[in-house]
């Protein structure tokens, strides 16, 4: 009867919280009873056979209502000036960093703001602030606490006076959520180790190896260096337990609707916090079924179009981004399928095109990078890309062997190349990097190293020869010019706009040192920074030239991601070439991916239907006239163009 009361209770309170916020909020009622429907539709397609499933849904539109009525005015004025795709705009440059690794400590970020707004970026993707245990923290990603700044960072004020100063600065806000998994120290582990069955129940906990058995049988090793297996034994509970990632992170059991429920609660505390756009972790693991490989199951994107409905309802200003590092054809799924068509994240990692800038660099070839180029621009109309050179990750080889078969290489053989010389196996390459994750079984892996180091700086500068450090800086420029004119919001990686090459300290530090990321993530000294001041330095010459691109894209609204990228014929394949259009503007970027001097014929561009005679380079102020078809643009070593028809 208790129970009874409690759900009646529950109803009554949520029938008595709408009404008070359709008085107070016209617009607030309005979305939810747009998106109601909706939200129910996909909520009751999860868990309609929960025998509790009323009391549930209830509670999940409590949760939604509750977070618009803790929303600050602020924010809520944020949300109402915002357009309906904000995040498509030319104006929005991002850089990706570890507080303490860049600034010591939250209290000293705002005194860094000044310096990245004179680079040029208005958009910070800050990595795991929250609680995670020492040692056993996966850079931030095993949360132990997810509404508690770690302690190595500063306070929840702290971080507040953060968000504050951004805000100030107009400034836009990227924060990690971990729906995934959570640190084995969280609270609701401790609980499930001790033995509480309700959150024994919001994991995957089994009392012998027969069903992880099975499960193993059908799921890839995320990690097999380090972790192989994806269940780990807990003597506490002397229990199996489902550890896909790491043994200490584990893996939240999303067919449980107290856990939906739970995570979508802190992900209202994200957003209320100013989060503008929330980066979900790995969201193609969050649903697990026997038979599968636990990966991009239909389920998975059920959940996050559901998560987009009911932040649409109460934070409709926060978008959202799903960080799947998988095939073109898969990464498209992220963005919303059938009725739910760019309706699921509207923002996605542009891995598949990251790895083929690397790829393209290697062999100075554009043809898998092209081949590649069909399934990639699939992206429905507003939606976006993270567009980015490096990030705190590792560089993945997973484009699709189909494609390197088009280009006319054997996929084993070309893979096994590219990680050559990335990880320094050829001595005629200038890379130096190393081999992350390699499986003992089929030798997969995947490629850590800054970009400076990848592009050939640190080589160049042991050996202090001034052609190859030039050689090195033009590379790391054209690399960065990809990224930056392609589409998307670039995003770059801190220490990157000064050529900082790899980091190898993490050797000395036991959290850290079996994890060779580490040495991509560096630990900035601003004396070195600070030399982007001087005249002809490495640092001076790398920032500004970042500093150029990014005022050049915010200048041509062309650049604004409207879907409005097509391809140049690859009339010299070492030429990498695109043209951006609007109605009234025609912009063409070519990159020299080669280390000699390349041409390209000038009936390239007028295959593209130009009104115009001549091409201003933006990047130089130069204007040429447009030649005969057997005559030629000119392009040096690792150098691009931005060409706009005049």
């Amino acid at each position: 009867m208790q129970k009874i009361l409690a759900k009646q209770n529950k109803k009554e309170t949520y029938q008595k919280e709408k009404a008070e916020v359709s008085k107070a909020d016209a617009s607030f009622y309005n979305r939810l009873a747009l998106h109601e429907q909706a939200i129910k539709d996909l909520f009751f397609e999860i868990y309609g056979k929960a025998e509790d499933i009323q009391f549930q849904y209830n509670r999940l539109i409590e949760t939604i209502t509750n977070a618009y009525l803790q929303r600050s005015d602020f924010l809520k004025e944020k949300d109402a000036t915002k357009t309906e795709h904000w995040f498509l705009s030319n104006a929005i440059t991002g850089m990706s960093l570890y507080v303490d690794r860049f600034c010591g400590d939250l209290q000293n970020l705002p005194n860094k703001l000044n310096y990245l707004k004179e680079l040029g970026v208005n958009f910070l993707h800050l990595m795991p602030l929250m609680e995670s245990p020492a040692n056993e923290s996966d850079g931030g990603y095993a949360v132990s606490n997810f509404r508690k700044i770690d302690s190595k960072f500063g306070t929840n004020k702290d971080f507040e006076n953060v968000i504050a100063a951004m805000q100030k600065d107009n400034m836009y806000l990227m924060l990690d959520i971990v729906l995934n998994h959570t640190s084995h120290h969280h609270e609701w582990a401790a609980k499930a180790k001790a033995g509480d069955k309700y959150y024994q129940d919001f994991y995957y906990i089994y009392d012998d190896r027969t069903i992880p058995n099975q499960m193993d049988a059908t799921m890839p090793e995320v990690f097999p260096e380090s972790s192989p297996s994806s269940f780990t034994y807990n003597a506490e509970m002397q229990k199996w337990v489902m550890t896909v990632f790491h043994n200490y992170q584990w893996d939240l059991n999303f067919s449980n609707a107290n856990v939906f429920n739970a995570m979508l609660d802190t992900i209202f505390y994200y957003a209320n916090l100013g989060v503008d756009i929330l980066r979900i972790d790995a969201p193609a693991f969050i649903w697990k079924q026997m038979g599968t490989t636990c990966q991009n199951l239909p389920q998975a994107h059920t959940l996050l179009q559901l998560i987009k409905q009911c932040v649409q309802v109460a934070t409709p200003g926060m978008a959202l981004l799903g960080e799947a590092i998988v095939s073109p054809k898969e990464i498209m799924k992220y963005f919303g399928t059938d009725n739910y068509y760019a309706k699921e994240c509207d923002v996605a990692y542009g891995a598949t095109n990251m790895a083929l800038q690397w790829d393209t660099l290697a062999t100075s070839d554009t043809k898998i990078y092209l081949a590649s180029q069909h399934d990639v621009l699939q992206k429905p109309y507003g939606t976006t890309w993270i567009s980015y050179t490096r990030c705190h990750d590792d560089i993945g080889l997973g484009y699709e062997d189909e494609k390197i078969h088009h280009a006319g290489y054997n996929p084993y053989e070309h893979r096994k190349f590219i990680k050559d010389y990335y990880s320094g196996a050829h001595t005629y390459s200038t890379a130096t990097g190393a081999l992350f994750s390699v499986n003992p079984k089929t030798q997969d892996a995947r490629l850590s190293g800054s970009l400076a180091s990848l592009c050939g700086l640190e080589s160049a500068i042991n050996s202090n020869d001034k052609k190859t450090i030039e050689t090195a800086i033009n590379k790391i420029v054209l690399m960065q010019a990809h990224t930056m004119f392609i589409g998307g919001i670039p995003m770059l990686f801190y220490g990157d706009e000064v050529g900082y090459t790899n980091d190898y300290s993490y050797l000395k530090d036991a959290g850290k040192s079996y994890d060779n990321r580490w040495m991509h993530r560096p630990l900035i000294d601003w004396s070195k920074n600070d030399k982007y001041k001087i005249t002809n330095t490495v640092e001076q010459k790398i920032f500004t030239a970042t500093q150029q691109m990014i005022t050049l894209r915010n200048k041509l609204d062309v650049f604004a991601d409207k879907n409005n990228i097509e391809y140049l014929t690859p009339h010299n394949v070492h030429i990498l070439g695109f043209v951006r259009s609007t109605e009234n503007k025609k912009i063409f970027c070519l990159l020299n991916y080669s280390n000699q001097q390349q041409s390209l014929t000038w009936y390239a561009f007028k295959e593209k239907k130009i009104n115009g005679s001549a091409l201003l380079n933006h990047c130089n102020n130069a204007k040429h006239k447009l030649g005969n078809d057997n005559e030629y643009f000119i392009l040096n070593p690792y150098e691009y163009a931005v060409l706009e028809v005049v």
